[in-house]
């Protein structure tokens, strides 16, 4: 793989979870008479993104938007419904459980609860020994012991801690064993699903920076699922911006923060606590979020966007490069007709 090469690379993924599952629960009464009607959840829908190696991707967007599902398609526990993941080139999504096992070390995944995240009934140790063991069993015992204390030691938790159990700690040391946990195994790439959100602020920041330690310090890539975007400003190289499991904006983080395109994202950062009186007041979205069971023709965004004609409520905006080297799908753009 060439050093311009991505890391990562998502094209066209797809995910839909069905709603009705039984025969009777897809017969539905219409127009006098009983048809067969299937109903799917649009979790995911044509999301296309690149992550360079050393790089650090924030995905943002309200809650229900796609962003965990896209995370846990990328780790595998999910299956596309259509499109590819590719992994340093090689295409990782129609492998089976069995081929994928190398690549599991390589990647590696944190979990937004740190109190659901670690098993209750398995010490410290034994929770961050157990992935060692499985992907290096060449290792003897004194050299896991070995490893997992160094990594302890890396995240700020005392290795003399190790024989306690997980409701001897509080959230924010759980979320510090979570990423030692991650660690364990020399990743490359960390799939991080909004750690951090169920923390105190004041802890919030200490997991930030110990993790942004640990890129410096091994070299690695991220991919950051939020809704916060000042961790983001904090945090990230890259941003995209996702709405109903559709990529709006994908920029590098300071042009994003400067000058935001696509006017959702102008939404979402107007609602950003700032300091200064330079920002544009808060934008006030109106309309409501469409069901993604039943997704618009046309853009997803065009019930609550103020510069909605007809051509964005029948077709699909494509992601278009700007002068900035941002990629932003919206028609409003596209034509130099946004309203400020």
């Amino acid at each position: 793989m060439t050093d311009d090469a991505p890391l990562l690379e998502l094209k066209g993924l797809e995910k839909r979870f069905e709603l009705d599952q039984g025969f009777l629960e897809t017969l539905k009464f219409r127009g006098g008479k009983f048809v067969r009607e299937k109903r799917d959840v649009h979790a995911v829908n044509g999301v296309s993104l690149q992550v360079k190696r050393g790089d650090a991707l924030c995905v943002v967007g309200e809650s229900g938007c796609g962003k965990s599902t896209v995370a846990r398609l990328i780790a595998g526990l999910l299956t596309p419904s259509a499109g590819e993941i590719h992994y340093e080139g090689t295409r990782i999504d129609d492998k089976s459980r069995r081929e994928l096992m190398p690549m599991r070390k390589k990647m590696q995944m944190i979990f937004q609860n740190p109190y659901a995240s670690l098993n209750p009934r398995m010490t410290i140790k034994q929770s961050l020994e157990e992935p060692v063991r499985y992907h290096s069993p060449s290792l003897t015992r004194g050299e896991v012991e070995a490893k997992v204390a160094d990594v302890m030691q890396s995240v700020g938790v005392d290795p003399t801690w190790m024989g306690r159990y997980p409701h001897e700690f509080s959230g924010g040391q759980r979320q510090r064993i979570a990423i030692a946990r991650a660690l364990t195994v020399d990743p490359e790439f960390i799939i991080a699903d909004e750690p951090i959100s169920a923390l105190d602020v004041s802890i919030q920041a200490q997991v930030l920076n110990l993790m942004l330690e640990a890129k410096e310090e091994r070299g690695l890539t991220y991919l950051f699922i939020t809704h916060d975007l000042s961790v983001v400003q904090h945090f990230g190289t890259q941003v995209a911006v996702l709405y109903l499991g559709v990529v709006c904006e994908l920029s590098d983080t300071a042009t994003l923060f400067e000058n935001p395109k696509h006017p959702y994202t102008k939404a979402l950062l107007s609602a950003v606590p700032q300091l200064s009186d330079d920002r544009p007041s808060h934008i006030r979205l109106k309309g409501e979020i469409p069901t993604p069971i039943n997704l618009p023709q046309g853009c997803p965004f065009q019930s609550r966007c103020v510069s909605v004609n007809s051509r964005c409520m029948t077709d699909v905006p494509r992601p278009l490069m700007q002068p900035d080297g941002a990629l932003v799908a919206c028609h409003a753009v596209e034509e130099g007709r946004l309203t400020s």
